[in-house]
C-alpha cells in the first residue's frame, strides 16, 4: 500500500517538475528572444514554426499547475491515515501570501524595477486558491464545487461579447475576472491584470472535484483507466468543437495549403482568458501524462520530481538568475538585437533553458530536502 501512494505522489510531482521545466523555457525566450513578439492568439504569419510550437509547448504549464493545486488541496483535506481536515484556512493563506509575492518579489523579478505591476500567473493561482477556500469555507460540498468548476470551464467562452470601457462602473472587476486590461494606469502607478482570474476559478475548483482518484485506498488500475479515458474524451471533443468550429474558440479555424499550416492554425488557441479550447488541449494532456508517469522509470521518477517538489523556490529563483544574467550580458555585450540583448534562433532558447534546468538541479534538490524538514510555515510555502 505505501509502495502505491508513492507511485501516486510521484506522478504528481512528476507532472508538476514537467511543466516548471517547459515554463522555463517559455521565460528564456521572454527574456532572450523578446524582439521577436508573439500575440495571443499567436498570428501565425508573423511567427516561425520553430517559435509558434515553442509557445504551444508552454500552453500547458498554467492549466496543469492551476488544476494540480486544486488536486492538492484535496489530497491535503484527507490525509492518509488520519482524520479529514479543512483546507479552507490553508487555501486562505496561501493565495494571500501568493497574492503579495506577485506584486513584490516576482513583479521586480521582470524588469528590476516597478515600472508597472502586473498581476500574471501567481496571481491568478492566489486569487483561484482564494476562491476555493471560500467555498470550502462555506461547506459547498465537493460535487457542488465540482458543477461551479465544469460550469465555469465549459461556459466562461459564452462571456466573450462582453466588454466595458474603462469609464464604465463594473470594469475594473471584469478585467479582474475575463478581460485582461489596465486596472490603474496613470503617471503614479500603473497596475495590469494580465491573467483574467475567472476561468482559473473554475480549473482549481475541477482539480478539487477529481482529488478522489488520487485517494490512498483507489486501486491504480482504476486510477489510471479514469485518467486515460478521460485525458481521451476530453482531446476527442476538442476535435470535435475545434474541427467543426462549433464552440471553445473565439478565432475560427480554416485549413491551409500544408499540413503543419493547418495543424498551426488549429491550434492557435486564445490564453488571456484561456478558453475552452485550450483547457480541453492542455487538461486533456495532463491527464494522460498523469497516466504515463505512474508506470515511468525511477530515473525519470526523481529527475522530474526534484523540480515539482519545491516549484516555488524554483520559479522566484530562475527569474532572478535571468534577469541578473540579461544584465550582465547587456553590460558586457552591449544591445545587439535593437534596444536589447537577445538570441538569434528558437534553438538556442531550448539549449540556454537546458544549461539552466541543469545549473538548478542541485539548489532545487537540497531546498526540497531543506523544506521537507522544516517546520517553518513560511518555508512550507514555497
Amino acid at each position: 500500500m505505501s509502495t502505491q501512494k508513492s507511485s501516486r505522489i510521484s506522478s504528481i510531482d512528476m507532472l508538476r517538475g514537467l511543466v516548471m521545466l517547459i515554463m522555463l523555457v517559455d521565460h528564456v525566450r521572454e527574456r532572450f528572444f523578446s524582439h521577436h513578439p508573439i500575440t495571443d492568439p499567436l498570428t501565425i504569419s508573423e511567427t516561425s514554426t520553430s517559435l509558434f510550437f515553442t509557445r504551444l509547448a508552454a500552453h500547458i504549464c498554467a492549466p496543469t499547475f492551476v488544476f494540480l493545486t486544486g488536486l492538492s488541496a484535496w489530497l491535503y483535506a484527507h490525509p492518509k491515515n488520519k482524520p479529514e481536515r479543512s483546507a479552507s484556512s490553508f487555501l486562505l493563506k496561501r493565495g494571500l501570501f501568493l497574492v503579495l509575492l506577485e506584486a513584490t518579489l516576482i513583479n521586480f523579478s521582470w524588469y528590476g524595477a516597478y515600472h508597472t505591476l502586473y498581476l500574471q500567473v501567481i496571481w491568478a493561482i492566489g486569487i483561484s486558491m482564494i476562491c476555493l477556500g471560500i467555498l470550502l469555507l462555506a461547506k459547498v460540498p465537493k460535487i457542488g464545487i465540482g458543477i461551479i468548476g465544469l460550469l465555469i470551464i465549459f461556459g466562461h467562452n459564452l462571456l466573450t461579447p462582453i466588454a466595458f470601457d474603462s469609464s464604465e462602473f463594473g470594469y475594473t472587476l471584469w478585467t479582474i475576472l475575463h478581460d485582461r486590461g489596465f486596472l490603474v494606469n496613470n503617471d503614479f502607478i500603473k497596475i495590469k491584470a494580465s491573467y483574467p482570474v475567472f476561468p482559473w476559478i473554475g480549473v482549481i475548483l475541477f482539480g478539487y472535484f477529481c482529488g478522489p482518484i488520487f485517494k490512498h485506498d483507489v486501486l491504480a488500475k482504476k486510477r489510471q483507466k479514469t485518467l486515460l479515458i478521460s485525458g481521451i474524451s476530453s482531446l476527442l471533443l476538442l476535435v470535435v468543437l475545434r474541427g467543426f468550429n462549433i464552440y471553445g474558440e473565439t478565432l475560427a479555424w480554416t485549413p491551409q495549403p500544408t499540413f503543419i499550416a493547418s495543424t498551426m492554425h488549429f491550434l492557435n488557441y486564445t490564453k488571456y482568458p484561456p478558453s475552452l479550447d485550450y483547457l480541453l488541449l492542455t487538461l486533456g494532456i495532463s491527464a494522460i501524462l498523469l497516466y504515463c508517469f505512474e508506470n515511468a522509470s525511477k530515473s525519470t521518477t526523481q529527475i522530474l520530481k526534484i523540480y515539482g517538489s519545491a516549484p516555488m523556490f524554483f520559479y522566484v529563483i530562475h527569474l532572478y538568475i535571468l534577469l541578473f544574467s540579461y544584465k550582465i550580458l547587456w553590460f558586457v555585450f552591449g544591445p545587439n538585437q535593437g534596444d536589447s540583448f537577445g538570441v538569434n534562433h528558437v534553438y538556442q532558447i531550448w539549449l540556454i533553458a537546458f544549461g539552466l534546468a541543469v545549473a538548478l538541479y542541485f539548489p532545487t534538490q537540497k531546498f526540497a530536502s531543506y523544506k521537507r524538514k522544516s517546520t517553518s510555515k513560511l518555508i512550507k510555502y514555497f
